[in-house]
């Protein structure tokens, strides 16, 4: 198959905008706790793993650190760059496929209107990288399709091993696509020595990773029927939240990957590409049956809307034309209208408040008593706001038996007292006395963590410890919500 040229022009122009708009957004204040949770482990606890991700996020948000401490532009770059990534990676994709310069532009253009990505895409965290990798894995595997170039396996388990650094998802991937190729072919990809030294590539980049977990007991693992029990609470089931991930697809992400699976199953000159039809549908399925977030599958259709965009490409071209600019404008107001909506959903109000809060309580501890004093957090959330305050206002690292945090080392023993966030639960009864010293009322237009996490905050000092912090971390620690 003779391939077109790149569309480069268009592309990088597409690729600039969502750039810009992305960086743009990022220099608004803006408060969100996935985000807090990247630079906190980045800052304080990088190490191979946490509970709920791998490490490149967070090492990414430290280098952000060490070049501009605090800066929101800077700290949002990578996230940025992935974002604009991934728009040139479906093109490209799209051209693999033998796409000419309208079927490029127009995958372009379906990732760059991508309501999730107008959301995320200025954001440090791993969902935020996601996609961007993805679409690497995805365009490494069609170029092989193409090509039979094994060195291009090899290259994909680098990538692959890379990809599941930052979240773990990309190992269903990978079981997924081997289980579709023996289904549905190229079955000569599985005869392929290049296949499996790949796999072993990958497996031995993700070791530290995985080690990481086993040493802890798998955390990571528990973390599904937590999220889902969540979803429960949030959406009310399954099927709202399978619903709320498709309509952050946008409209036409979304149009363009069915128009891709459709004729994978009906056109016969898909044949060899027709496992993916199959990965997607086991990916889904999982994805749908555990509950997960609404943003899981948001990576699996890089690859779709670029297959999509050639088959309209394949309809143009027998003659049956279908103008597509009304479904383009509509997707980039949405997009436009997500990318604004995100400076309302992340507003710093709750989080200034608390920190501000926070901050006044510890000056007012007396200082020969300071250095005996944790800081503490009931659910994680607090404890990210916390740990990314403005250095000046003095805080230690704050400590917290919630979610991550949990397995991160407790206090110091000679800290024999409290300042508490939150409702200290059963941790009060760790102490002698407890007192509270500030209450928090700041709530914002939509809540915190869907409305499971108060936007009312007690403020508490803890004092006399009454057994050592070896014995109450392990029995506090938990991945709920609820209070120690």
């Amino acid at each position: 198959m003779e391939l077109h040229r790149p569309a480069w022009r268009p592309i990088v122009l597409i690729a600039g905008v969502v750039a810009l708009a992305h960086l743009g957004v990022a220099a608004v204040p803006r408060r969100w706790f996935d985000e807090d949770l990247v630079v906190a482990i980045g800052r304080h606890h990088l190490d191979w793993g946490a509970v709920d991700q791998p490490p490149l996020t967070p090492l990414l948000a430290r280098l952000a650190d060490a070049i501009a401490p605090g800066n929101p532009v800077v700290l949002a770059v990578p996230a940025v760059l992935a974002t604009a990534a991934a728009v040139v990676l479906t093109a490209l994709m799209a051209r693999e496929l033998g796409g000419d310069a309208r079927a490029q532009v127009l995958g372009a253009l379906g990732s760059a209107t991508c309501v999730a990505a107008a959301q995320f895409g200025h954001w440090l965290t791993p969902y935020s990288l996601e996609p961007a990798l993805w679409a690497v894995l995805f365009l490494l595997l069609l170029r092989w399709i193409r090509t039979r170039d094994d060195r291009l396996l090899l290259l994909l388990g680098v990538a692959a091993g890379i990809t599941a650094q930052t979240r773990f998802q990309v190992l269903a991937l990978g079981v997924a696509v081997l289980i579709a190729v023996a289904v549905a072919g190229p079955r000569d990809l599985l005869r392929r020595p290049a296949t499996w030294a790949g796999v072993a590539l990958a497996l031995l980049i993700t070791a530290p990773t995985l080690a990481w977990q086993a040493a802890h007991g798998w955390p990571q693992a528990a973390m599904g029927a937590v999220v889902a029990a969540e979803n429960q609470l949030i959406y009310g089931g399954r099927a709202l939240v399978v619903l709320h991930g498709l309509a952050v697809i946008g409209p036409l992400a979304l149009g363009l990957a069915g128009c891709g699976l459709v004729a994978m199953v009906r056109d016969r000159r898909w044949r060899e590409h027709r496992f993916l039809a199959v990965v997607f549908a086991v990916l889904f399925t999982a994805f749908a049956l555990a509950a997960g977030r609404h943003y899981y599958p948001l990576p699996l259709y890089s690859a779709f809307v670029a297959i999509g965009a050639v088959a309209l490409q394949h309809r143009r071209e027998s003659g049956r034309r279908r103008a597509a600019w009304p479904v383009v404008l509509l997707s980039g107001v949405l997009a436009t209208g997500a990318l604004g909506f995100t400076s309302v959903m992340a507003a710093p109000r709750f989080a200034d408040a608390l920190v501000a809060a926070s901050a006044r309580a510890y000056r007012d501890v007396p200082a020969a008593e300071r250095d005996r004093t944790a800081l503490g957090a009931g659910p994680y959330v607090y404890a990210t706001y916390l740990d990314t305050a403005a250095p000046e206002l003095g805080l230690p690292p704050a400590v917290s038996t919630n979610r991550a945090y949990g397995w991160f080392a407790p206090p110091p023993e000679h800290q024999d007292r409290m300042l508490f966030v939150g409702e200290p639960g059963r941790l009060r009864d760790r102490f002698a006395a407890a007192r509270r010293v500030a209450v928090v009322d700041a709530p914002t237009p939509l809540g915190t963590y869907g409305g499971l996490v108060p936007e009312r905050a007690e403020l508490w000092l803890l004092t006399g410890r009454t057994a050592p912090w070896a014995e109450i971390w392990p029995e506090l620690r938990n991945l709920t919500l609820d209070p120690p």
